[in-house]
């Protein structure tokens, strides 16, 4: 167990590629891992020992072997990561694609009328899938308003739109957008109360890579990820289904496995790379805790993640040595509101007399990586309400330091003073 932060810190950054520098643009701080987080590594290396290999599972030779005993261990290795000691796990296209995959099958799988419920707060992956299967099944979509103030949603949000004949629920963990989480238990508690046997399926995209996912303690019966944002690579998704929605009607070859989701031959370098990420949070649990347990290890890195990402978040708020905060720079507005606890290592933010792009740019010019988020088809749903054109998403993970948030703070004082 490492005790030492800074020390702890620079064995975290050297397990990552690319941590200071792009191979196209130079050196630089990467405040854009929301949009992608950084690559370990470990899954580099795994991703191109797998892409190298001819060989299919199913037969009758060694490395057929390894594969099918690679992709087992992967998934129980997922299921510690996840806590889901039942259910399914499986690759697929992307995260939205398997988000469509699951809805679709829900709403087409559950009892016929009734509605299904989601929230303004969610990505377009859900409200898309929602939108277009609930019009094929007839079922109408009802969606629950977020809180502009808070740039989330609660229980209590959620209470007056509950009814019993709720087929289909979705539930966004964390926003891309606000950067704030959401409490999935108690969502999910609340619909039960009023539809016990609505299918919940959950949005966990952003919030993978902050650790703390729990399903075991949600009680749902979907919950998807991306990998690409949380230390793997792109070209694929994870899903984790129940035992309930995988007894629902779903596409499968005819003959084949019953139950199966997985259509054609499995990556199984996708897998392997996800149990690099999984060995990671597993590693970096033993070094912020004397935890025996994988689980628990597990557990306190999501602890030590939720933590050092909050002291970031802090720092680029309310300011670090000498440097002003974002809350006390003039002209800066912060979505979400200054002190939010549901603030997951991301802060959105305008410049009076700035346009989004144009901050994005001047940041860029001085070394610093973010992104624009404009009131498109991914972000209007919150910046629309909010009478908001655009906006600069400023995303953090547990590899930044405080002294990345520094020079963030110094760029943008120049750029206030400057405009």
């Amino acid at each position: 167990m490492i005790t030492d932060k800074e020390t702890l810190l620079a064995d975290i950054r050297s397990r990552f590629a690319h941590v200071e520098s792009c191979p196209q643009a130079g050196p630089r701080i990467f405040f854009e891992n929301a949009g992608g987080a950084l690559t370990l590594n470990s899954v580099v290396e795994t991703s191109n020992h797998y892409a190298a290999i001819p060989d299919n599972q199913g037969r009758d030779n060694e490395m057929a072997h390894e594969l099918v005993a690679v992709i087992n261990r992967a998934k129980d290795d997922m299921r510690t990561f996840f806590n889901a000691p039942q259910g399914d796990i499986f690759v697929g296209e992307s995260g939205t694609e398997l988000l469509f995959r699951l809805i679709m099958n829900a709403i087409l799988g559950a009892e016929q009328g009734g509605v299904v419920l989601g929230s303004t707060l969610e990505h377009p992956a859900t409200r898309s899938a929602c939108t277009r299967w609930s019009k094929v099944a007839g079922k109408p979509y009802l969606q629950v308003p977020h809180n502009n103030e808070t740039g989330s949603v609660t229980a209590d949000d959620f209470l007056p739109h509950l009814r019993p004949d709720i087929r289909v629920a979705t539930i966004l963990h964390t926003s891309p957008v606000t950067g704030m989480g959401v409490d999935v238990a108690g969502i999910a508690k609340a619909i039960r109360d009023a539809a016990p046997d609505a299918y919940i399926i959950v949005d966990g995209i952003q919030h993978a890579s902050h650790g703390q996912i729990d399903i075991a303690g949600y009680d749902v019966d979907g919950y998807v990820i991306s990998p690409y944002k949380v230390f793997s690579r792109h070209g694929y998704g994870v899903a984790w289904t129940s035992p309930r929605l995988n007894a629902l009607p779903h596409d499968g070859l005819d003959g084949g496995p019953e139950g199966n989701w997985e259509l054609g031959t499995r990556d199984t370098g996708a897998y392997a790379t996800m149990s690099e990420v999984v060995g990671y949070f597993d590693w970096l649990g033993g070094q912020v805790s004397d935890a025996d347990d994988r689980r628990a290890r597990i557990e306190a890195a999501g602890a030590a993640i939720h933590a050092h990402e909050k002291r970031l978040t802090d720092a680029m708020i309310h300011g670090t040595g000498n440097l002003a905060g974002l809350a006390d720079l003039p002209g800066v507005g912060i979505i979400g509101g200054v002190d939010n606890p549901a603030r997951e290592g991301l802060v959105s933010i305008t410049l009076e007399g700035m346009e989004a792009p144009d901050l994005v740019s001047a940041l860029r010019a001085r070394g610093i990586r973010t992104h624009t988020r404009k009131a498109d088809h991914y972000s209007g749903n919150i910046l629309d309400p909010l009478g908001l054109p655009s906006a600069v998403r400023v995303s953090m993970c547990h590899y930044n330091s405080l002294g990345e948030v520094s020079a963030f703070l110094a760029a943008m004082r120049e750029i206030v003073d400057a405009s």
